[in-house]
């Protein structure tokens, strides 16, 4: 697999250099998460999350020049990806066609006159 150098900034990481493994489509991942053991037996590992974000752009169009993570401190560990086609969760919406939900009564369509 390929890897690339990518640089940390912030956080416990920051001014590191890792190789990171890219994907199939040759970028690294969106999210790098670094998971540091506790020093109490069991007692839950803490993680850190970083983002990926363009090390530079090209003055003409803009476009990325390289990756680096940025530490997000606020960032949740896996984070589900939310894909249009599904549910939602449980509580966070009602579900169509529910009893309180008002739906509009079924109209037939007009006989055809050919």
């Amino acid at each position: 697999m390929r890897s690339e150098k990518t640089p940390f900034e912030g956080g416990p990481m920051d001014g590191r250099v890792l190789d990171v493994l890219l994907g199939l489509n040759g970028l690294p991942p969106k999210k790098y998460e670094v998971p540091v053991p506790a020093e109490e037996p069991g007692a839950a590992p803490t993680v850190y999350v970083y983002r990926r974000e363009p090390a530079a752009v090209t003055r003409r169009l803009g476009l990325p020049k390289g990756w680096k993570y940025a530490y997000d401190p606020e960032g949740k560990p896996g984070v589900e990806l939310k894909w249009p086609w599904s549910r939602p969760s449980q509580g966070s919406q009602t579900p169509l066609g529910s009893d309180d939900t008002p739906q509009a009564p079924h109209k037939p369509h007009p006989p055809r006159t050919d």
